[in-house]
């Protein structure tokens, strides 16, 4: 009898499998928001998907690839814009513009991609706002769509949406939601790929990363390029709520940048289970303390203080650490023939 043993590689345990469920059945109940939930439910579920998405890209370009980024708004507003420049223009549906600014920012990212990888560390960080107040001044120079006022969406291009202002936003809603779970997918399938694997490397040391033979440069502009795409797609969703589109508040870097990184940084950076939970945190604090004014922005600083001091990993770090639990495990096991499993 051969004493040999056989294995097999997998990514979940049985915690996690459990996990996962849970969180299938959360998504279908999410999914049936329309038909239990009043216009205000939607409008914040789908404002909490927009950030946990925006925080789950920036969570790929910074916690993975190693590229911290303080300028994200500019693909945020060039989404929104495009979106705008495709329905308004073009005659375009919204809803059919949405994944062409998507592609058409991925197309935008790779000669920006050219310029701020040509920068390193804290120079980085500083280039790629300076490119996102690039395009928030190209932005006001578009007379047709308003030039630094800004403009609304046509009243016959909302309608192209759906028929009845109820339809229009239950659509809305499962556009954001779909689109939220989408990038979710699409960044652990990326992280369970070579890629990740690379990633990983290049973030913990790009000299030995090169020395694997890995293509440091290829990697991080195509994450860069991911990026741009699914954070335009998210920003065009979220100006296509609103209806109305102003520079100031498409490159909004507070909006779209500060108060992302503040999510992912309580969360948990560098865990993709971080930003939904940093995001749930950001939501309730918002709620609770929107009416305080200026006190609330102190609020928040001092819960990242309090979190960055007790919990350095976030919130989400904190968990796995003493727990040893993930909902998306990245980590490959082996499973031996006699049930054991090792990491």
């Amino acid at each position: 009898m051969s004493d040999s043993k056989r294995v097999r590689v997998v990514f979940e345990s049985r915690a996690s499998r459990i996990a996962l469920v849970l969180f299938a059945l959360g998504v279908i109940a999410l999914a049936a928001a329309p038909y239990w939930g009043g216009r205000d439910d939607l409008q914040l579920l789908a404002e909490i998907y927009a950030y946990a998405a925006l925080a789950s890209l920036w969570n790929l370009l910074a916690g993975y690839a190693g590229l911290v980024s303080v300028g994200q708004q500019a693909y945020v507003g060039l989404g929104a814009y495009l979106l705008f420049a495709l329905a308004i223009l073009l005659g375009l549906s919204p809803l059919w513009a949405l994944p062409l600014a998507g592609i058409i920012s991925g197309l935008v990212a790779m000669p920006v991609a050219g310029l701020v990888f040509r920068l390193r560390g804290h120079y980085f960080a500083i280039g790629t706002w300076i490119v996102a107040e690039v395009f928030r001044l190209a932005a006001s120079q578009v007379s047709l769509l308003g030039g630094g006022s800004g403009t609304s969406l046509p009243a016959s291009m909302i309608i192209a949406i759906a028929p009845s202002r109820a339809l229009r936003d239950a659509v809305e809603y499962w556009v954001a939601l779909a689109l939220a779970l989408t990038i979710l997918v699409a960044i652990v399938l990326l992280l369970r790929s070579r890629y990740g694997l690379a990633l990983k490397a290049i973030r913990d040391s790009e000299v030995a990363a090169r020395c694997s033979g890995i293509d440091v440069m290829r990697t991080k502009v195509l994450v860069y390029i991911v990026t741009a795409c699914g954070t335009a797609m998210v920003g065009a969703l979220i100006f296509l709520q609103r209806l109305r589109i102003s520079p100031d508040a498409a490159f909004s870097v507070n909006d779209w940048t500060a108060f992302v990184i503040f999510i992912t940084v309580i969360g948990g950076i560098g865990r993709i289970e971080g930003p939904i939970i940093g995001t749930i945190i950001f939501f309730v604090l918002r709620q609770t303390l929107a009416d305080l004014g200026t006190l609330y922005l102190m609020m928040l600083g001092l819960v990242a203080i309090a979190v960055m001091l007790t919990a350095p990993k976030g919130v989400w770090g904190l968990i796995a650490e003493r727990f040893g639990f993930s909902v998306f495990p990245l980590e490959r096991r082996v499973i031996l023939d006699d049930g054991t499993a090792r990491k």
